[in-house]
């Protein structure tokens, strides 16, 4: 009989790696946020994670890999962000859906998206990585506002919310568009609230 050794289900070697690829991946954000796509290499972004270049490209071979995993990133913690937000009323839920874009992690991804026009190594994975995150927050922001898609026009009406929001962050990226943003979101809560009942 074979003897049974317990299994740990995480090593500390692998907590380690996903402790510096955490590290990686907000360093990334954060250089995009900050520096832009020309200013974001992989050795700024090691520096800033704490790491050597050689780690960082342990867990991003590339410098596309390194930045398309920061934007994915970025992503699951929006989705995350909206996934646990309370139930409340509509203009709660269109305001907390605004924030999304005017915060530094949609600078960030705004960094790849420009990047991503000019470099076509780059664009293929931008381009379904948006799709998908774009789809994913659809589908939260349907749930977090009680629509019933079935209702004619209120598909169109919650992917033209999330337009608006979108524009909304371009619109901040400059100068801090704070006080026209909320006169803007309240009209879209009195108007959502007309369309989806």
């Amino acid at each position: 009989m074979a003897a049974v050794t317990p299994t740990s289900p995480k090593s500390p070697k692998q907590d380690r790696s996903r402790a510096t690829r955490q590290r990686l991946l907000e360093a990334a954000v954060a250089c995009l946020a900050e520096h832009g796509w020309a200013g974001s290499t992989v050795s700024v972004v090691a520096e800033r994670a704490g790491v050597s270049r050689g780690a960082a490209q342990h867990h991003f071979p590339t410098r596309e890999d390194l930045f398309t995993g920061a934007v994915e990133y970025v992503a699951e913690e929006r989705s995350a962000a909206l996934r646990a937000l309370p139930v409340q009323d509509r203009a709660a839920v269109l305001a907390a859906l605004v924030d999304l874009y005017t915060g530094p992690l949609f600078r960030a991804a705004l960094q790849l998206w420009v990047a991503a026009s000019n470099e076509e190594q780059l664009r293929p994975r931008v381009t379904e990585l948006e799709a998908r995150v774009g789809r994913e927050t659809h589908r939260i922001a349907v749930g977090l506002l009680g629509a019933d898609e079935n209702r004619p026009g209120v598909r169109e009406t919650v992917q033209g919310l999330l337009d608006m929001a979108r524009g909304l962050g371009l619109a901040n990226v400059l100068t801090d568009d704070a006080a026209r943003r909320h006169r803007v979101v309240t009209q879209w809560a009195g108007l959502l609230d007309d369309v989806l009942g």
